[in-house]
């Protein structure tokens, strides 16, 4: 029991040493006074606001991930949310008002400058990085508050470290601003309500993340006027956090439901849709609240009825009970949706499918070439060097230049070596075919060659 009890001890101290928030940190007073600052948007806050809101309308317009990671960095909007996170730890009502009332100005300011960018944008289409920004889920409370407590903590430290602009890229407060902004100026409210949820998430989590190290560290709360008020603030916070919270897990589960369906479709399609003289150009798989579809583009022999029938019967045994399942396929009538789908599908196909055949042609192709000017190249000089033989060797009358495959039988191995033949009036030896040897190894850039001379 004694050691037990001297295990848990270590373990305990361990804990309180590594996770010791208390030995760096920083005046209270000094944190809470840099905070009411920070909070305050006039003047180089405020011009520095709207250019990181063109910044980043810029980047959803564009599609660009990196320049809307440089407007996250360049945005004090972390300020007031953290500062009335700050006010609900100690009890500051002046502190949590004046945050409050800064964060509202720069949300207006931030959604009526977006608007205006996306207003006069000929750009007007709804790209990945703003589609993004519009469905919130239970992982962006978890992101919110997770990156609100790295936040928070970097915030009361001595040392200021990097910590600040990696939460501020992690939460994105800024992309869900212009995304609102866009449902504004082009008139798409689901944009607009959806971005606005996805920034109050963050807004809410980032504060509570502030407010519970600020609880842990222990700072000096101000004191209620009563206990009843206290306990009253304290029931609004959570009223807050919990309105919240809830239409997140919904709009989560719903994306988990979706991902699970999307894979036991995908099963169902690439192992029960393989017939003879049929091809599968495209799949469109449909997730929707009441009802869910699979559609099939197909090429080629068109399928029976009782095929079709027969996939449909398959399809209880993937999970897939209640999906409805469509088959385009042959002359069909079609809208002219469908014929462009059909037509990009068939495009897709065949890349896909004759990507790496044309990848490896490629490279075919390159090694042919290559091999083939290794062995051409004594072509295009023999006549030169035969001239240069000449007027060193004026004895020579022929001269021949190729490479021929050599065997080393004792080797057992296989090369191809350059070989001269000469012909000559006189037979050179000795000195002067070293010495001819030797310069024709440098003049056809050859490590080794083989000279025969008649």
């Amino acid at each position: 029991m004694k050691a037990a009890d001297n295990i848990l001890g270590s373990l305990r101290r361990f804990l309180q040493y590594r996770f010791d928030l208390t030995n760096d940190k920083q005046d209270e007073q000094t944190v809470i006074d840099a905070m009411r600052r920070d909070a305050v948007f006039r003047g180089t806050n405020l011009w520095t606001l709207v250019f990181a809101i063109f910044v980043a309308s810029v980047g959803l317009n564009v599609n660009s991930t990196a320049v809307v990671i440089g407007a996250m960095l360049i945005s004090p909007l972390m300020g007031p949310i953290m500062a009335i996170g700050m006010g609900m730890g100690v009890n500051d009502f002046d502190l949590i008002k004046s945050a409050a009332k800064n964060l509202m100005i720069a949300v207006i300011i931030s959604i009526l400058t977006s608007a205006l960018y996306f207003l006069l944008s000929p750009l007007n289409q709804a790209q990945s990085e703003l589609l993004s920004r519009t469905t919130p889920t239970i992982w962006d409370v978890f992101i919110a508050l997770f990156g609100g407590l790295a936040g928070i903590v970097g915030v009361t430290r001595k040392e200021k470290n990097n910590v600040i602009p990696g939460v501020a890229i992690a939460t994105a407060l800024m992309p869900p601003l212009c995304t609102a902004g866009f449902g504004l100026g082009t008139g798409q409210w689901s944009y607009f309500l959806g971005a606005l949820y996805l920034f109050f998430i963050n807004t809410v989590f980032i504060g509570v993340s502030a407010y519970l190290i600020v609880r842990l560290l222990k700072y000096h709360k101000k004191e209620f006027v009563s206990a009843e008020i206290e306990r009253s603030v304290r029931r609004n916070v959570l009223l807050v956090v919990m309105v919240t919270v809830i239409p997140s897990i919904y709009f989560g589960y719903r994306i988990v439901q979706k991902t699970l369906y999307e894979q036991r479709a995908q099963k169902f399609v690439q192992q029960e849709v393989t017939f003879r003289n049929t091809d599968l150009l495209k799949t469109n798989y449909d997730f929707e609240k009441d009802t869910c579809r699979i559609t099939l583009y197909l090429m080629g022999h068109p399928l029976s009825f009782d095929d079709i029938e027969m996939l449909r019967k398959k399809m209880p045994n993937y999970g897939l009970s209640g999906t409805k399942l469509i088959v385009k396929q042959g002359n069909e009538t079609q809208g002219i949706t469908d014929m462009n789908t059909l037509r990009a599908g068939i495009i897709e196909d065949l890349y896909s499918r004759n990507e790496h055949i044309l990848e490896d042609r490629d490279k075919r192709i390159a090694l042919l070439e290559s091999t083939l000017s290794s062995y051409r190249k004594y072509d295009f000089i023999s006549k030169d060097v035969a001239k240069e033989v000449n007027a060193q060797y004026p004895m020579v009358t022929g001269f021949s230049m190729n490479r021929n495959l050599f065997v080393n039988l004792a080797g057992n191995t296989v090369d191809t070596l350059p070989v001269v033949y000469l012909t000559s009036q006189k037979r050179i030896a000795g000195t002067d075919m070293s010495r001819l040897y030797n310069w024709l190894k440098i003049r056809i850039k050859a490590d080794t060659l083989i000279v025969i001379q008649k």
